[in-house]
Parts: structure tokens; C-alpha cells; sequence
């Protein structure tokens, strides 16, 4: 277990050893959350949550936990991110196992956050990028942060039309935002 200040107030993060980052918050994920404005209306979607950092952040500055999804590949990640929900005192965010956006309910968020697994190829990446596109609602953004710049910044212009980078601590943190239910190369429709 570790702590994490934020917003004033103290987060426990209890982990396991198999989990992305165990002993401490990442600090790829800690710079992405830097550039992210969390309001409390924001329907929140934490993409491949590990742990559940962003969700603790997002909740922390103000999100209404009912209205986060936490999902993640990994069976042990998703109930561990439910137990750092809970220990904090933020109840009734929706916690989904499954591969990518595969068993997500709904669509129309706000912001969808991620620090993909981009020690593989590009496969999963490729899969948050465009289903993510296709979740979020008109105005929506998407937050990834790697330690690649070319090939995200290439694909999410291809799928946003668009996209802000910043660099930090040797990461990348990419923002794009949906401004039409088309993708920007090829004029493709939405498909959730």
C-alpha cells in the first residue's frame, strides 16, 4: 500500500505485486491527470484502470463516483481498483472486467483516460483509440499518456482530426477531442 495526496486530501492505494506500477503511483499517469480539468458533471471512463488512480483523482476533485467506469483486462486489477474506491470512501462507480471497451455500458463520456500497455504493439492501443472515439460524447476528450510520441500522435489525428501533446518527466500525454460522430481519415462511420 501507498499513499497519494491530491486536491488536499490523502488516497490509500492498496496494490499487488502483479498489478502495473505496485509500489508507487506511475508517474506517467500522475503527469497525464496533470493536464486534465475534472468537473462534477463529468461522465468519466478509466481505460485500462490498473489500480484506479485516475478514478481516485477524478473522484477526489469532484466527479460523483456514479458516474465513473472503471475497466481493465485483469480480474485482479478491477477488484483491486474496487477496494481503493471503497477504502476512500467513494461509492457506487461501475467496475467492468473485459478486454478493452468490450463489456462497457454505455457510451457519451466526457473524458476517457488511459496510460495504455505500449510495451506491446499497437493492437490494444489501436482498439482504445477508436472505440474510445466512438464512447465519447460530441466534445468529449481522450488523455493517453506513453513513452511514444509518432504512432499515437499519428492515429489519434487519423480518428480525432486533432491532437495537443505534452511532454513531461520523459512522457507524452496526448488530448484529443470529438468534435464530430465521423473519424477524420475516411469519413467513417461511428460504430460502438
Amino acid at each position: 500500500m501507498y499513499t497519494i495526496t491530491y486536491n488536499g486530501k490523502e488516497l490509500e492505494v492498496m496494490t499487488e505485486g502483479s498489478l502495473f506500477s505496485p509500489k508507487e503511483a506511475d508517474k506517467g499517469t500522475l503527469a497525464m491527470l496533470k493536464h486534465v480539468s475534472f468537473e462534477a458533471e463529468n461522465k468519466v471512463l478509466d481505460l485500462g484502470c490498473g489500480t484506479g488512480i485516475v478514478s481516485l483523482i477524478a473522484a477526489a476533485s469532484g466527479v460523483d463516483p456514479k458516474n465513473i467506469v472503471l475497466t481493465d483486462v485483469d480480474p485482479l486489477a478491477v477488484s483491486t481498483a474496487e477496494k481503493n474506491m471503497k477504502r476512500n470512501g467513494f461509492e457506487g462507480a461501475v467496475f467492468v472486467v473485459g478486454d478493452a471497451l468490450t463489456n462497457v455500458p454505455g457510451s457519451g463520456f466526457d473524458l476517457i483516460l488511459s496510460n495504455p500497455p505500449y510495451h506491446t504493439d499497437f493492437k490494444v492501443a489501436k482498439t482504445f483509440i477508436e472505440k474510445g472515439f466512438n464512447r465519447l460524447s460530441i466534445g468529449g476528450k481522450m488523455f493517453m499518456v506513453t513513452k511514444r510520441k509518432d504512432w499515437y500522435k499519428n492515429k489519434l489525428i487519423s480518428i480525432f482530426g486533432g491532437v495537443k501533446i505534452y511532454e513531461e518527466d520523459g512522457y507524452f500525454i496526448f488530448e484529443s477531442q470529438k468534435r464530430s460522430d465521423k473519424y477524420a481519415s475516411g469519413g467513417k462511420k461511428s460504430r460502438r
